[in-house]
């Protein structure tokens, strides 16, 4: 059972829309959630969650991940996030489920792994989610996207110019096979910035979720 921590509505009203972090390889869900309060004045009626990932991580005895990293290859990635996206996505139904909210009030915000996961679950849920930021990630297996797509949710990708764990290159590549799927992808390749998120990314990310979520 996914579970994590959680960030009630800035407003402390009811929530009117949710937005769930997904970590990185050998983190948790801990890593991320800081982020919903950075973005909370701008979202004062959104929930946040951010869950840890179903299993342990070898490579760091505290952290979880969503499925076993190998090596970077998008295409072999294909099956780890596969098998992964069916936990995430009963998850996401019984977030949507507690809140009373229907897809078009979610949004995803992932981090490396956690945005290849992100770009897996979004654009194959049978209604679209309100968007998906993705920073220092990658799209797995890119040529199954096109003819798997059910919903065309917008995504915002960011990602360091000099990121040596996920080269900038996968940004590119999933920029194209997500405009080949007609999905709407806004990018931002951020100067002298590594496998990690800076201010800029922040703020873009911010605006972003304001803006798809109304």
């Amino acid at each position: 059972m996914i579970d994590g921590p959680r960030l009630n509505p800035a407003s402390g009203g009811a929530a009117q829309s949710l937005v769930v972090f997904l970590h990185g390889y050998g983190a948790d869900g801990n890593d991320l959630i800081d982020l919903g309060r950075h973005f909370a004045p701008l979202l004062p009626h959104t929930a946040f969650v951010s869950p840890h990932a179903p299993s342990p991580c070898d490579g760091a005895p505290y952290g979880r991940h969503w499925f076993p990293l190998a090596e970077i290859d998008p295409y072999r990635l294909h099956a780890g996030t596969s098998q992964a996206a069916p936990g995430l996505d009963a998850f996401l139904d019984a977030e949507l489920a507690s809140l009373g909210l229907a897809d078009g009030k979610l949004a995803l915000v992932g981090f490396s792994q956690g945005t290849m996961m992100a770009l897996q679950v979004a654009p194959r849920r049978k209604q679209a989610m309100a968007g998906v930021v993705g920073y220092s990630g990658l799209l797995a297996g890119p040529e199954h996207l096109k003819t798997e797509t059910r919903s065309k949710p917008p995504v915002l990708l960011v990602h360091g110019e000099i990121d040596q764990v996920v080269p900038a290159m996968a940004m590119t590549a999933a920029v194209r096979a997500l405009g080949q799927a007609e999905i709407p992808v806004e990018w931002h390749l951020r100067p002298g910035l590594q496998h990690g998120i800076d201010d800029e990314g922040l703020r873009l990310g911010a605006e972003f979720l304001r803006r798809v979520l109304g």
